[in-house]
């Protein structure tokens, strides 16, 4: 596919999407269904509404239908077209990209995104427009009221009240801002906010989900039990534990995993993580009798493989956190309270609900425009199959980035240092390779 990734299109604005690209989608949708009927979300980036008033414009020139719900988590998107009967849901986001990037995520009426068959029907229509007459012209209506019915949502996906706990929000600028305050405090919680407006030109920018050293720094400060941090539209969660230790995605999952089996809530005493997941998560949950499913990277993947195999939980070490049992996405509040109420329940600090000491994994990503190219070269595949039959005992995995001009390389094993020497060793691969292009 030209423009669809492993998240929805995404990349540069004007250069990588720009407002024909968002009118081709969504007049495309348009056409996939006669009378379309959307619900439209967006972060706080500048652009979100040059892309949204073009996305707009090709539904109603296709005679469907928009409810813009404004700036909103792409979970309560995906919640508010499942709960009310939407064709589709919308959310303008490049979720935990830098601000001058943004991006287009879809979902079906059942909340998940649409696979990669669908999407590939969808951007196969952008050659094609679909145009009314004038008097069956679409529209767009701001309906900015609904997203209370998703909030609504969060507060009860909890039995117990969080009055008690202090919790350190950190909400990136982004889609979160107002959400996740409101859920929290309605929850009971003590919450204090870090980057908590919306500010569209810092969305992302040294804070988040992808850089938790301000909200670790704040929650130490504060004495707080529980640090929370969100991307761009919330889809993600990392935490951090009162001694300002980041807990990820792997971690978060591991907790989740023994709450619910305790509960008898975990489908087949199964969980589904990535080719990321670190083998101590794995080899902890064996030993909890909770078995693991490794699928590839990015949310959409571990979501076949748990409707696959009837897993009610799964997740990747970068965030995206899936509770099936309340919503087919990945939902960043959702996993924040529901990993709050584990610690109000167990009345115990987070650094002591989690015993494990991960194995080293030292990543790179490698910033290049011929990462397809990369990825295509024979003698760099070769070179990557030789190392990993050398080193049998490390994890190594060499990817693109679905969602940036990155070349991903990770590499796990006992060894700090090996795994620190073969990474760079893969990097100067890949130096090579692209000059020789």
């Amino acid at each position: 596919m030209k423009y669809f990734g492993t998240d929805g299109i995404r990349g540069k604005v004007f250069k990588d999407i720009d407002h024909k690209i968002a009118f081709d989608c969504g007049n495309a949708l348009s056409k996939l269904k006669k009378s379309v009927k959307i619900i439209l979300g967006k972060d706080s980036r500048v652009s979100c509404d040059y892309l949204a008033l073009s996305f707009c414009l090709g539904v109603v020139f296709g005679g469907g239908e928009v409810d813009d719900v404004g700036i909103c988590p792409s979970a309560g998107v995906a919640y508010l077209a499942k709960e009310l009967n939407y064709d589709y849901g919308v959310m303008i986001s490049a979720s935990h990209n830098p601000p001058d990037n943004n991006g287009i995520k879809i979902f079906a009426n059942n909340g998940e995104k649409l696979g990669d068959k669908r999407e590939e029907e969808l951007e196969f229509n952008f050659k094609n427009y679909v145009k009314v007459d004038a008097l069956h012209l679409g529209k767009c209506i701001q309906r900015k009221n609904l997203i209370k019915k998703y909030e609504k949502f969060l507060v009860q996906v909890i039995d117990n009240k969080l009055d008690g706990l202090k919790i350190v929000l950190d909400c990136c600028y982004g889609a979160s801002v107002k959400v996740a305050k409101d859920v929290f405090k309605k929850s009971g919680a003590e919450i204090k906010v870090i980057n908590g407006s919306l500010n569209g030109k810092k969305i992302n920018v040294n804070s988040g989900a992808t850089n938790t050293k301000m909200l670790a720094e704040k929650v130490v400060k504060e004495r707080a039990d529980l640090g929370l941090a969100f991307d761009g539209d919330s889809d993600r969660v990392i935490a951090v534990d009162e001694k300002g230790n980041e807990v990820d995605g792997d971690k978060i999952i591991y907790l989740l995993a023994k709450d619910l089996k305790k509960k008898n809530k975990l489908k087949n005493n199964t969980v589904v993580g990535t080719v990321l997941t670190n083998l101590a998560i794995v080899e902890k949950l064996e030993k909890e009798n909770i078995k693991t499913i490794l699928a590839p990277v990015g949310d959409k993947y571990v979501i076949e493989k748990m409707q696959e195999n009837d897993v009610s939980l799964g997740g990747e070490k970068a965030g995206h956190i899936i509770l099936s049992e309340y919503l087919n996405t990945g939902d960043g509040i959702l996993a924040g309270i529901r990993l709050a109420s584990i610690l109000k329940e167990e009345k115990r600090a987070l650094s002591k609900l989690i015993d494990i000491t991960l194995y080293p994994q030292y990543s790179i990503n490698y910033l290049t425009e011929k990462k397809d190219e990369i990825m295509l070269n024979t003698e760099f595949n070769n070179y990557i199959k030789k190392l990993q039959k050398e080193n049998k005992n490390l994890k190594i995995l060499v990817r693109k980035s679905g969602t940036e001009s990155l070349v991903r390389i990770m590499v796990e094993g006992r060894d700090e240092e090996k795994t620190k020497e073969i990474a760079n060793l893969i990097k100067e691969k890949v130096e090579k390779i692209e000059k020789g292009l």
